[in-house]
């Protein structure tokens, strides 16, 4: 199913029951709805609990559409992208659970539409992060040198599925970003889950994120790194938990 937000064509999916909780679940970047959530048993692990899920991809990513130009990748219209979901779905309210770039679009959508959102969940998540070496991933998706081994690390990720725009990728890697701003992430009520891996070096400063928002706590994975932790039991565990009304 697809769905126009702003003048960009999103795909989304809906899973479990009717009635049940919606949730909506964004993935990280290069990846997608199917890879992140679906083959790591997320989708079977929420419908299971009873919840509806709704999986989006990201402008850029899976069944969406690419735009090439940086500024559509901008966070604050990426987090806006949820906002239209919702409002399409006619949804008023719903959890979130996402996952490094998703888990930066759930912080921006906490702060610009707050009401939207009732618990959040943000797995692989820092301060810092993957976007701190936006030019040099750009630049490895392009087909450049680099010597960074996050760029590396994303650019065999990424072109390992044929379905991705690898010039579409690198632009929503220069997407705009807005510094955090310690006064706005304090002034956040929704009830916040961080879950990081304890071997992740992709995020940075996870402390730093869970101390600057007071509805914050932290779940470590135990010997699990960023791209590992996804389809952890631990993570899966620790969500449920604090899902449970």
């Amino acid at each position: 199913m697809d769905f126009d937000s702003d003048g960009v064509r999103l795909h989304f999916e809906l899973h479990g029951p009717e009635g049940g909780a919606p949730i909506v679940l964004v993935h990280g970047f290069a990846s997608d709805y199917q890879l992140n959530w679906v083959g790591t048993r997320w989708q079977e692990t929420l419908t299971s609990a009873g919840f509806r899920v709704i999986g989006l991809d990201g402008r850029g990513h899976g069944s969406s559409d690419k735009p090439h130009e940086p500024a559509a990748y901008a966070l604050e219209i990426m987090a806006a992208d949820v906002r239209r979901l919702l409002d399409h779905l006619e949804i008023e309210t719903a959890n979130y659970l996402g996952y490094s770039m998703g888990g930066k679009i759930g912080v921006q959508g906490m702060l610009d539409f707050p009401k939207r959102l009732d618990r959040v969940v943000l797995g692989g998540a820092g301060w810092g992060g993957a976007f701190r070496a936006a030019h040099d991933i750009a630049k490895a998706l392009r087909g450049g040198p680099t010597d960074s081994a996050v760029a590396k690390t994303f650019y065999d990720f990424a072109r390992a599925r044929t379905s991705n725009d690898l010039e579409a990728l690198a632009a929503c890697i220069l997407g705009p970003q807005p510094k955090a701003d310690p006064a706005a992430l304090a002034s956040i009520t929704n009830p916040v889950l961080v879950v990081v891996g304890d071997q992740d070096d992709i995020v940075s400063e996870v402390d730093r994120l869970v101390e600057s928002i007071p509805t914050a706590k932290l779940v470590t994975v135990a010997g699990r790194n960023h791209m590992s932790t996804v389809p952890a039991g631990e993570f899966k565990k620790a969500t449920l938990e604090f899902l449970e009304p």
